[in-house]
């Protein structure tokens, strides 16, 4: 694949009286669809505080890296007991489990985890509890890319994103230590933690990486309707189409059934933000990230480079 640079510039700018002001910039990459499977033997880890989360913001990547070669797992961290419609708490609670579960088979994941932390309630829970639980996950599918809210991003007003966020970080180079959680050691895990990250956010972040989600878009949109209960597909577009009825009224983007209502309001309204977020960059459909890549110590460059066989 050839990116285009992603080195950060700092810019200074001149102000009136002579004083600068340092503005951070980064060209971002577009990543775009691999041919093969370069990816093969390699797991990713797609987590949510909320079970709608990683269908919005990360689904089409996910399907992308899937085709690419990689096996996934989706961990949601809370118990989704605060959104949705439902008879009861306990109601909503087994309604989005159930949700989750199929977005995952959509999203073609092999598992789906649920740490059931209270909803809305995440930072009143300790970070080391989290994260501990994260780090023997992490060693236990032996995940090498983890997807999840941005830890740096501006304004984050929920506690389960921005407590996710932080736990997910400090787990991942932890669970490559050897003296972190050695009794994992004991059961016969190792270390090894995720070395890339995908990170998304709903507000401002500093973007580095746009990927082409096009030809992901319709398997996207199959994933969000699966989020009946809380999602902001679900049914949105069949309960539009009645209320339109009962006025007289119709739009024909959104059919003459149920399906085709839920399918077509997801792609042009609950979507939007990924058809505007393409345009800049001459694509149909898009996804933002700060990626992180893998880090590689000089040592190992250089050992890659320059090694010859005895």
């Amino acid at each position: 694949m050839n990116l285009l640079q992603n080195t950060p510039e700092f810019d200074q700018e001149a102000e009136a009286g002579g004083t600068g002001s340092i503005s951070y910039t980064v060209k971002p990459v577009v990543e775009r669809k691999q041919s093969g499977q370069p990816h093969k033997g390699k797991v990713l880890a797609a987590i949510q505080p909320h079970c709608d989360d990683i269908p919005i913001f990360a689904g089409g990547t996910i399907l992308k890296l899937i085709d690419e070669g990689y096996e996934g797992i989706l961990i949601t961290m809370s118990n989704d007991s605060m959104a949705g419609s439902g008879s009861s708490i306990g109601d909503i609670v087994l309604k989005n489990e159930n949700d989750t579960k199929e977005v995952a088979r959509r999203l073609k994941l092999k598992e789906a985890i649920f740490l059931n932390y209270p909803n809305h309630n995440m930072d009143a829970w300790p970070l080391i509890e989290i994260r501990a639980r994260l780090v023997f996950l992490f060693r236990l599918y032996k995940v090498d890319t983890v997807f999840v809210y941005d830890p740096s991003a501006l304004y984050e007003r929920n506690p389960d994103h921005y407590i996710t966020a932080r736990a997910v970080e400090s787990a991942c180079w932890m669970a490559n230590s050897e003296w972190d959680y050695p009794e994992h050691f004991k059961a016969g895990l190792k270390p090894h933690g995720p070395r890339e990250k995908y990170y998304y956010a709903r507000g401002p972040q500093l973007v580095n990486r746009v990927v082409d989600i096009s030809g992901y878009i319709d398997q996207k949109v199959h994933a969000n309707v699966a989020n009946v209960t809380q999602g902001p597909a679900g049914n949105n577009g069949a309960e539009l189409r009645r209320k339109l009825a009962a006025q007289g009224k119709k739009l024909a983007i959104l059919g003459n059934d149920d399906e085709t209502a839920n399918r077509n309001y997801t792609k042009y309204f609950a979507l939007a933000r990924d058809r505007s977020r393409a345009k800049p960059y001459g694509l149909q459909y898009a996804e933002y990230f700060h990626h992180i890549a893998p880090d590689e110590s000089q040592v190992e460059a250089f050992v890659r480079q320059h090694a010859q066989l005895l």
